[in-house]
């Protein structure tokens, strides 16, 4: 991936691993655009990174997906750069009578449906730019399912399936993704991260990553999820979609 002059949407982008891809592509000399749902978050990241764009929006709405689809392809003509970044992770019982169907729906339309949506909103706008790059951010528990966190570790599963798809899609659009272990931000609730690996570590290993041009981006033992098995299953759908693709594709 080309690291530099590029415009870049990160959703879930007032802290964590978000923040932390933010900083590192505004040092590249990138303009940067981040989107959250609490404004005072907002706020002090703009204050944290001077030229950083901010726009408020629940990404687990679809009208406010739509609304920042065309809010940003009208304000920054030029974004080539999409990273699907936002995720929540709650830890609880999928049995606990205590646990609604709200909370359930809201976290799979974050973590999946969100990007797959987004993902088709700019498509079309991203394949008539220059250097045009897809970023989705599952997680090591895409591999190793979670059984604290059903819900989060199938979402990120199928976050994984689909870009691995989307990669083999896509002729003209780079297609990434960031596959992170345990990193030391709030994700899950403050403190529940605190032995994850160091935020700046993993960002920084990430930047030299995409730097290298690598597709699966892992870190520690999310690194080591991606196995041979792994990858032997994944080439023989590759080999069933060379079979198939013209017929999917007309």
């Amino acid at each position: 991936m080309k690291l530099e002059n590029n415009t870049v949407l990160i959703t879930g982008g007032s802290n964590g691993i978000g923040l932390a891809l933010a900083e590192r592509f505004i040092h590249k000399g990138n303009q940067v655009i981040v989107c959250g749902r609490r404004e005072e978050k907002l706020a002090a990241a703009e204050e944290a990174l001077p030229g950083l764009h901010t726009r408020v929006c629940d990404v687990g709405d679809a009208t406010q997906r739509a609304g920042l689809y065309q809010w940003a392809v009208e304000e920054f003509p030029h974004l080539n750069v999409l990273v699907n970044n936002a995720g929540i992770q709650r830890r609880v019982a999928f049995s606990d009578p205590q646990v609604s169907w709200d909370s359930i729906d809201n976290e799979i339309a974050i973590n999946f449906t969100a990007p797959l949506h987004l993902t088709k909103l700019f498509l079309e706008h991203l394949e008539a730019q220059t250097d045009p790059v897809i970023i989705n951010v599952s997680s090591g528990l895409a591999f190793i399912p979670p059984v604290m966190a059903a819900v989060y570790g199938a979402t990120k599963a199928g976050l994984h399936s689909f870009t691995f798809c989307l990669r083999q899609q896509l002729a003209g659009v780079e297609v990434v993704e960031i596959i992170p272990p345990a990193v030391n931000t709030d994700l899950g609730g403050t403190g529940v991260h605190t032995t994850g690996v160091p935020l700046d570590e993993f960002a920084d290993s990430v930047f030299a990553d995409l730097a290298q041009g690598k597709a699966e981006i892992g870190y520690a033992y999310s690194l080591d999820s991606l196995d041979r098995t792994r990858r032997d299953m994944e080439q023989q759908s590759i080999n069933l979609w060379e079979r198939m693709k013209d017929r999917v594709q007309g």
